[in-house]
């Protein structure tokens, strides 16, 4: 697969590949990808199809995903992710549960948010993303004033954005810039709001359990567009 990150001015910090892949996922990734793999010049096209859209930027091993679009079968889903391993991950749970909803953009979602139509999207999710917790690297960090820009973009009006971290340091950041930027209306009342999972997501994800294990809790943080 082609780092084009380079190619559009975006440098891409992060793994791409892990241990070797073998068996189903290896199988899913070669039968399912081919197929699911999302064009640039097929993305209006797909978006048309459905109710409504969703976006996961950043899947992991895609279990969120697979599940959300399972539930929601008249919903399209677009799932960003360059590690190649979860992207084998999301193809088997494809492939095992015949979804037909989603669409797999294995790149940088830095590169795809700019093709979006504007207020095409009804919610936006950045669930457990790279804290990238050394001072020199939060630059590295996905949520930046460009990104909040195009997320707000193709956001619908009182569209959602929904962030979780269990690093405390970028849960002050992703807040921070998301109230900063001042296109976004943050919906926590109370501290129960932050420290509650969305009804619509499953069980926590392995991360998350790991993060629960070692002292740090998932802070959810839910914007609306204003």
């Amino acid at each position: 697969m082609p780092d084009s990150s380079l190619q559009h001015g975006i440098k891409f910090y992060g793994r791409r590949k892990g241990k070797p892949l073998k068996g189903a996922r290896q199988s899913a990734l070669e039968d399912t990808l081919p197929k699911m793999t999302l064009q640039k010049s097929a993305v209006t096209d797909f978006l048309k199809q459905h109710k409504e859209n969703w976006i996961e930027i950043g899947f992991g091993d895609g279990d969120i995903l697979a599940h959300l679009a399972q539930q929601n079968p008249d919903t399209g889903f677009i799932g960003c992710e360059p590690f190649i391993n979860g992207i084998a991950a999301l193809c088997k749970h494809i492939t095992e549960l015949n979804l037909k909803n989603i669409r797999i953009w294995p790149d940088d979602a830095r590169l795809l948010l700019p093709e979006i139509p504007a207020a095409s999207i009804a919610r936006v999710y950045l669930l457990n993303s790279d804290p990238w917790p050394k001072k020199r690297h939060h630059k590295r960090r996905f949520v930046q004033k460009e990104t909040l820009d195009q997320i707000h973009r193709i956001l619908k009006p009182e569209g959602l954005f929904i962030m979780s971290t269990d690093h405390p340091d970028l849960a002050d950041w992703e807040l921070e810039k998301t109230i900063h930027h001042g296109g976004f209306e943050w919906l926590a009342r109370s501290k129960s709001d932050w420290e509650s999972r969305p009804p619509e997501l499953p069980i926590p994800t392995r991360y998350q359990q790991k993060g629960l294990k070692e002292g740090r809790p998932t802070v959810f943080l839910l914007f609306k567009k204003k």
